[in-house]
């Protein structure tokens, strides 16, 4: 494969035009338009369907530029590895998450960290399965667990527990409820018992279960327990962290918990001297902090 041409297709299937390929690659669009030709010989396929608006890919353009996109990709975080061991702390940084912690906590917290580093490029990865850091599926994590794989760098950020809210809407018009066969009268929002979550809390929800509630709505991610709790629809199971950020929330029955869940920052040994990875780690160290003092203030 000629990497030049590969180049040249790139730009032309990003830019949907030979045009603005060549303006980006600055080359006329005869020269771009005879590689693209060129390209298309050697491999004996059609890669783009010309027409009045732009070139649209066919079946096979779509193929070569998901792999000149994932190429690119790489070659871009390797650049940015590469300028780490400088003290700028800009390009991709693929953070990997829960969907609670990264919707609920992260998300909301990430304009700081811009405003800091506005060259940071990240890709945030909001899925219950893990990744495989030393397989670079991703450049750090945030678990709800101690990571069990080898070569990694872990800290223990803090230690998070599943409890009950409401807001104080629902719990005028519905009551609040004294001891666990009390919630037989109320609706339980939580996650699926059966959907993937920390153990911690599913084994919560099983718990509550069984006081035979009379209405159940069950989300398969704690986002969208925290809608349904706002919208008074009931009592929902959530993580601790959430108050942070809805101080108006009551919680309800404070003697109920889950047991302990440890969350832990990890990266592969390999980006120890990372600015990025040290950047990121030291932001949500300091917002943590600051959690904690608002909490005990």
């Amino acid at each position: 494969m000629d990497w030049d041409k590969l180049r040249i297709f790139h730009a032309v299937a990003d830019a949907g035009s030979l045009t603005h390929a060549g303006d980006v690659l600055h080359l006329s669009q005869s020269a771009v338009s005879r590689q693209i030709r060129a390209l298309e010989e050697s491999l004996n396929a059609t890669l783009f369907h010309r027409h009045a608006r732009g070139l649209i890919l066919t079946e096979q353009g779509e193929l070569l530029f998901d792999a000149s996109r994932s190429i690119n990709q790489r070659i871009d975080a390797a650049v940015a590895r590469i300028r780490d061991s400088k003290e700028e702390v800009f390009g991709e940084l693929r953070v990997t998450t829960t969907t609670a912690f990264g919707s609920l906590w992260l998300a909301p917290r990430l304009p700081k960290l811009y405003e800091k580093f506005p060259d940071l490029k990240i890709d945030l990865m909001l899925e219950e399965h893990v990744l495989d850091l030393p397989m670079r599926e991703a450049d750090v994590a945030i678990r709800m667990k101690e990571p069990s794989q080898a070569d990694l760098i872990r800290k223990r950020l803090i230690d998070v527990h599943m409890r009950l809210y409401a807001t104080p809407t629902y719990l005028e018009e519905n009551g609040s409820p004294e001891t666990l066969s009390d919630l037989s009268e109320h609706r339980l929002i939580c996650q699926n018992t059966g959907s993937a979550q920390v153990r911690a809390g599913a084994d919560l929800a099983s718990e509550l279960l069984a006081y035979n509630v009379k209405s159940l709505l069950t989300v398969n991610n704690y986002f969208g327990v925290l809608q349904a709790v706002l919208n008074n629809l009931g009592i929902g199971l959530l993580p601790d962290y959430i108050t942070q950020d809805e101080p108006h929330l009551h919680r309800v029955l404070p003697d109920v918990e889950s047991r302990k869940i440890p969350v832990y920052l990890a990266y592969p040994e390999e980006l120890r001297a990372s600015k990025r990875i040290e950047a990121f780690r030291d932001f949500v160290v300091e917002e943590l902090a600051v959690d904690r003092k608002i909490r005990q203030s």
